[in-house]
């Protein structure tokens, strides 16, 4: 029986997909296994930990377009047969990687505790929050590093390397966390620690790998300031996209710390869990970046209409199906993270509320991929500030009615918190597919 052009899609979303899962999983462990033990040290040691992860977490993922725009940049030049063009490309990006990981570094030092005071840590979570980042801003520089060269090896289509360095990482990680927080007793900062030796080792590892493509197809090591500028200017539509996500899960967490430690601290660990699960779900995401970009640079628009609609099912079935896990686990997942019976409760709450919307997460992630792959940055900035503006009553309604709903109980008060959360994804949701339902955003060719 002769294969059709589906069967050749599906072969490849598999085959970009599936190491992209594993290699995304781990990303996500890092946090889940810092939760976990740092958990064990008390509530206010997690509810720091929740706040100092909140403000890595955004200064990291503004700079992703640093993963994002070298894929669909590289996959592009590699779909037009440019291999020298898409090496060149990634040493831009890796040198611009290094630029904003020290400014992002010298940020966050100068910045910690008034940033900490922001998000509403006071007292011990103040404290234990600012001994995290203090200790983790050392890390950014690598992990932008490893953002840029990933987007690179992912436009060559190459998700296996990726894979290996981050299940090393992770296991790195583990590791040095518990030696360092129960071994040698330095609490939240050892956790901190462990992380940014992982991640730094990680980033010299990516950096051989990028040398050596750059060898291989005879691009040039040093650096080009116009490439490097070129990169820049490319990335700032998804700087301005990500800056409006981040702004919607840092107000998020706002709003938890305003509710108390208790639902701060359960909402630090829901947080871990969906994030694991968007990591899951955005494997889809990844082959569509690189799929769209290499097929776009071919110019076979067919192509990605074809794979768009095929990743948008799984998409969607895979979120459903992690989803019921969630919502099944809900009961016992929380004994893992904490001993105490309020957390416990408020978390079993928010788990539910978030098993029941990753079905529309998968349909959002993967649409949000397709778009970045083929360069529409312009448009998906747009629509995250638009979404960042219509999230923002749902959020502040949940925030002014705390009094109230912390008098039914925190578990009440965690789960409004998520369900204006899964809002936000709904409206997401509804501008990703009118945009993918259109034709704007599918330009052939080597460039947008």
């Amino acid at each position: 029986m002769a294969e059709t052009p589906a069967d050749d899609t599906a072969r490849e979303i598999v085959r970009l997909a599936v190491p992209a899962f594993l290699a995304l999983v781990a990303e996500p462990l890092f946090l889940l296994v810092d939760s976990a033990i740092v958990g064990h040290l008390g509530v206010a040691e997690l509810a720091g930990l929740g706040v100092a992860s909140a403000v890595l977490a955004t200064a990291a993922s503004v700079f992703v377009f640093l993963a994002y725009g070298t894929t669909a940049v590289v996959a592009r030049l590699l779909g037009a047969g440019d291999r020298r063009g898409a090496a060149s490309a990634g040493m831009d990006g890796l040198w611009l990687a290094l630029l904003l990981g020290a400014v992002a570094a010298v940020a966050a030092f100068a910045l910690v505790e008034p940033v900490c005071r922001l998000l509403g840590a006071s007292g011990a979570v103040l404290t234990h929050a600012t001994a995290y980042l203090a200790v983790s801003a050392w890390g950014l520089p690598g992990m932008l590093v490893v953002l840029a060269v990933t987007g690179v090896l992912r436009g060559f289509q190459d998700t296996r390397t990726p894979l290996v360095v981050s299940v090393l990482g992770f296991t790195a990680n583990a590791l040095l966390n518990v030696w360092f927080v129960y071994g040698l007793g330095w609490g939240v900062a050892g956790s901190a620690w462990g992380t940014v030796l992982a991640q730094t080792s990680m980033a010299a590892v990516f950096v051989v790998a990028l040398l050596r493509i750059a060898r291989r197809e005879g691009a040039p090591w040093g650096v080009h300031p116009a490439g490097v500028l070129r990169a820049a200017a490319d990335g700032v539509p998804l700087i301005v996209r990500t800056a409006a996500l981040r702004a919607i899960l840092l107000v998020t967490v706002w709003v938890a710390a305003g509710l108390g430690p208790v639902p701060l601290a359960a909402h630090q660990v829901a947080f871990t869990v969906w994030s694991f699960l968007t990591f899951a779900l955005d494997a889809l995401a990844i082959a569509a970046q690189a799929l769209t970009g290499k097929a776009l640079g071919a110019g076979d628009a067919g192509a990605v209409r074809r794979a768009t609609a095929l990743m948008v099912r799984w998409g969607v079935r895979a979120g459903a199906v992690l989803g019921v896990a969630v919502v099944l686990a809900s009961p016992v997942l929380p004994a893992l993270f904490t001993p105490d019976p309020a957390t416990r409760a408020a978390l079993t709450a928010a788990l539910v509320v978030v098993g029941l919307g990753q079905a529309l997460s998968g349909y959002v992630f993967v649409l949000d991929g397709v778009l970045i792959g083929a360069g529409d940055g312009r448009w998906l900035a747009g629509a995250m500030v638009a979404v960042l503006v219509a999230y923002l009553p749902l959020v502040l309604a949940v925030r002014a009615a705390g009094p109230w709903l912390l008098g039914a109980g925190a578990p009440w008060a965690l789960a409004a918190l998520w369900a204006a959360f899964t809002g936000f994804l709904a409206l997401r949701g509804l501008l990703l597919g009118r945009r993918a339902r259109g034709d704007r955003w599918l330009v052939l060719g080597a460039s947008r």
